[in-house]
């Protein structure tokens, strides 16, 4: 049943959603690695890791509403689903426990790694497809490298 008809052609539609469902995995887990690390954390750098965790928490969870968001619009119903997120991230397992701060760090700049790695892939695939779409994906990956950036600095 489609109750949303898209305005690009099939092949292009097809390109962009999965790149839009990818994308939506990616950062749904990234929000939970973050959070699961924000709890965890313990050292002498607590606060600053704690915080900034959240951080990205914050940028996640806002940039997979937007992904949710043009999906539907494009009437593609967007699959947020534990047992999707879990088949489908490209982020790897995360330290059980409490985590050493600078071991958070470390976390948090390989998840960010490897979201950013799908995310210019993403960009690529949809720059011919849908131009609004890439537009989305190229703002995300800016905001996700920012976050890269800062947590490499903290253990630099």
């Amino acid at each position: 049943m489609y109750v949303v008809k898209s305005p690009l052609p099939e092949a292009a539609l097809k390109t962009v959603s999965e790149a839009l469902q990818g994308a939506l995995v990616d950062l749904i887990d990234l929000s939970l690695v973050a959070k699961q690390v924000h709890w965890n954390v313990v050292g002498p750098r607590f606060r600053s890791v704690h915080l900034q965790l959240d951080e990205v928490v914050d940028s996640a969870r806002t940039h997979s509403d937007t992904v949710a968001e043009r999906a539907s619009a494009l009437g593609v119903p967007p699959d947020g689903r534990a047992a999707t997120v879990a088949s489908g991230s490209g982020i790897g397992a995360v330290p059980d426990g409490w985590v050493k701060d600078t071991d958070a760090v470390g976390t948090l700049v390989k998840a960010l790694g490897a979201v950013i790695t799908r995310m210019r892939a993403r960009v690529e695939a949809t720059g011919e497809a849908d131009p609004v779409s890439q537009d989305i994906f190229i703002g995300i990956t800016a905001d996700l490298e920012k976050h890269h950036w800062m947590f490499q600095a903290e253990n630099g």
